[in-house]
């Protein structure tokens, strides 16, 4: 029986570990949540593409707030 927790554990283990390197190989950031946000530029400065990533999320804000919500039907 201890053999099979043993098992387990390393099974455990060797799945946290691709996640965890899966993670740390870092690709460029998504912006699929965001309707309509251009891809960071990759050769530019990390300066610069933390200011297009403000833009794109300051617009995404903007754009969120402008909707309006439905109103509720009050019976």
């Amino acid at each position: 029986m201890r053999i099979f927790g043993v098992v387990s554990l390393l099974i455990a283990l060797v799945v946290v570990g691709l996640l965890a390197k899966k993670q740390l190989t870092g690709a460029a950031p998504s912006v699929a949540g965001v309707p309509g946000a251009q891809p960071v530029a990759s050769g530019a400065s990390p300066q610069v593409q933390s200011q297009q990533m403000q833009a794109q999320v300051k617009a995404a804000v903007d754009a969120a707030l402008q909707q309006k919500r439905p109103e509720p039907d009050d019976k």
